[in-house]
């Protein structure tokens, strides 16, 4: 397999925008791409910390940075459980879902695509390279939440939507989502020809554990240490050089 060594990177590097790679990681050439949807692809997870921490403040609690990002990524049921949990919050899992759910369901058809992910997702699409969605949501979540870009969504190959799929037995960090999706791309490509896009900590021990390469997305605040485990760190999809995977090159 060809790689892509670290000089041919700092090349790269200087026309395109800044990213962060560590100096011990090599990067293979990839053929699909895997995203995950909340943080990468929609602006939900404002919308989300909201809703927890509006529904704890009912019991005199704060949702803090430290449970936020240990709950980011996990399969709802597992984050909920986390919360009222370690809260101590006097309510059932599910009756929080349920408050958690009510606040967001106002919100959440009207979230916005985050920053350049639409003109990605239209040069992936012009240059036919699959590309797919595994995501933690249900899939009632997951149509709620697309809604309003129903078109953009459209082009995806396929969605896994790991709280509703039979196939995915347990959620992130295990590796279940990023194999079921590879797995259902035509040509079932081997996991390492598949490059992932996380933002969540959870997402990307996940992506690794498929033996897959991850292009990390964090939120600002996200300690830099939860950041080290992924292939490559950028601040916003309009940072992507995609030719340092082997993949076409974007016009910037």
């Amino acid at each position: 397999m060809r790689l892509i060594t670290v000089q041919k990177v700092n090349i790269v590097k200087s026309v395109c925008r800044t990213f962060s790679l560590s100096s011990r990681k090599i990067l293979y050439p990839v053929t699909h791409v895997i995203f995950d949807m909340d943080g990468v692809l929609l602006d939900t997870e404002n919308i989300h910390k909201k809703a927890v921490s509006d529904v704890v403040a009912k019991f005199g609690k704060i949702y803090n940075l430290d449970l936020r990002y240990r709950v980011l990524g996990a399969p709802e049921i597992e984050g909920a459980k986390m919360v009222v949990n370690e809260l101590q919050l006097d309510i059932s899992v599910n009756h929080f879902i349920e408050m958690v759910h009510k606040i967001e369901e106002n919100l959440l058809p009207h979230v916005n695509i985050l920053p350049g992910v639409e003109r990605f997702l239209q040069h992936l699409h012009d240059h036919s390279i699959p590309f797919a969605i595994a995501t933690s949501s249900s899939k009632e979540s997951y149509e709620i939440k697309t809604s309003k870009h129903k078109d953009l969504f459209s082009l995806f190959n396929h969605v896994v939507t790991g709280a509703s799929d039979a196939e995915v037995k347990l959620g992130k960090p295990a590796p279940d989502i990023f194999l079921t999706c590879a797995s259902r791309f035509n040509d079932k490509p081997n996991p390492r020809k598949c490059i992932v896009f996380e933002d969540s900590p959870n997402g990307v021990r996940g992506a690794i554990a498929a033996g897959m390469q991850v292009v990390m997305l964090p939120d600002p605040l996200l300690p830099k240490e939860l950041c080290t485990e992924a292939t490559i760190i950028i601040n916003s999809m309009n940072d992507f050089c995609p030719e340092i995977f082997g993949l076409p090159n974007i016009e910037f």
